[in-house]
């Protein structure tokens, strides 16, 4: 039996969606809701789908089992209550919202509903990271010590002024930090487990945007560790995130989602980096390669047909934005701040 998804949002990351559900057996693309009606029939022809310009007649299509949200952040948690309270299944983009108080929101409708509500975080099904949260568990560098983590993007002048909503507060919730960087917070988070605390500064180096686009931050994890962070879309031409992890036995370097180097006093037999993710994103928003966002939709859709909890649920989801609060409210009292304790 066919499981059919419909798509909210007409750009880039919502193509990206449609192309992922595609590669899948058994799924089909139901219909497709934008406000850009030219993109959005366009997408709609290219997938045999609907078209809707209305939000309303989108979310009673017939069949849809779940819609897969693209649109704006700061739409997802308002846009994904609505399509709950239809009964859908939700999986959205990331950040699950631009404020944890719209993501608990989601969250309870989620569960009033009893859907299944999942955040595509698509590191958590890259090979060389399931590899490294592994080692990880298993205390291979001892007693942690050391995060360094960069996301030294850039992104040009365009890529802002050609959107509505990038790089404002009231619609992407900020700038570098909580569009870019928020996959490498998870991703710390995911390693390393929760943040207590940070220090942060920010600013707008280069672009004229509302949000910040060059983040620095130090972040003490509960396990010990501290961590140096770096968020920015300012520094040309781009470089690939490279995430360094030490401790007490040893150091793991990761770039651009690939081991690169594993320095340990004792080698695990699985060292070897079998490679993943072809996406430029370092200089391109462009996702050419989907197949991190078709694990992500494939595992969400284990999880409706034998209704488990999917990887990256709602509540892992919010973890990266809780973090990514406080990191804000760092950057505004220049004074160091508790996570989950943001006024």
């Amino acid at each position: 039996m066919a499981i059919h998804v419909g798509i909210i949002g007409g750009g880039n990351i919502s193509e990206t969606h449609a192309r992922a559900a595609q590669a899948i057996p058994g799924v089909a693309i139901a219909a497709v809701f934008g406000t850009n009606a030219e993109k959005v029939k366009r997408m709609a022809a290219e997938f045999g789908a609907d078209a809707y310009s209305d939000f309303e007649k989108f979310l009673t299509h017939k069949p849809m089992d779940f819609v897969a949200i693209g649109s704006p952040s700061g739409l997802h948690a308002e846009q994904g209550i609505a399509a709950a309270g239809r009964g859908l299944h939700v999986l959205t983009e990331k950040p699950l919202d631009v404020s944890t108080r719209a993501a608990d929101a989601l969250i309870a409708a989620a569960a009033e509903s009893k859907i299944k509500l999942g955040v595509f975080f698509q590191d958590r099904f890259k090979a060389d990271l399931i590899r490294i949260k592994k080692w990880m568990d298993a205390g291979i560098l001892g007693k942690p010590i050391l995060a360094d983590a960069r996301v030294k993007w850039f992104r040009p002048a365009e890529y802002y002024g050609n959107s509505k909503w990038r790089g404002t507060i009231g619609m992407d919730g900020g700038g570098a930090l909580i569009n870019q960087a928020i996959h490498t917070v998870d991703l710390l988070l995911w390693l390393l487990g929760d943040v207590v605390s940070v220090q942060a500064q920010k600013k707008t180096a280069l672009h004229k945007i509302e949000a910040e686009d060059t983040l620095v931050a130090l972040l003490e994890f509960a396990n010990g560790a501290t961590g140096v962070f770096q968020a920015t879309t300012s520094v040309y031409p781009g470089y690939p995130r490279r995430v360094e992890l030490s401790g007490q036995e040893g150091t793991i370097i990761i770039e651009h989602d690939r081991l690169v180097a594993a320095e340990l006093r004792k080698h695990p037999a699985d060292f070897q980096s079998q490679g993943d993710d072809k996406n430029p994103s370092a200089s391109s928003p462009t996702v050419s390669d989907f197949r991190g966002h078709q694990a992500v939709m494939e595992d969400f859709i284990q999880a409706i047909q034998k209704n488990t909890t999917p990887w990256c649920s709602g509540i892992e989801g919010r973890r990266s934005l809780a973090l990514v609060e406080a990191l804000y409210e760092a950057c505004e009292t220049s004074h160091q701040v508790e996570v989950g304790r943001v006024r």
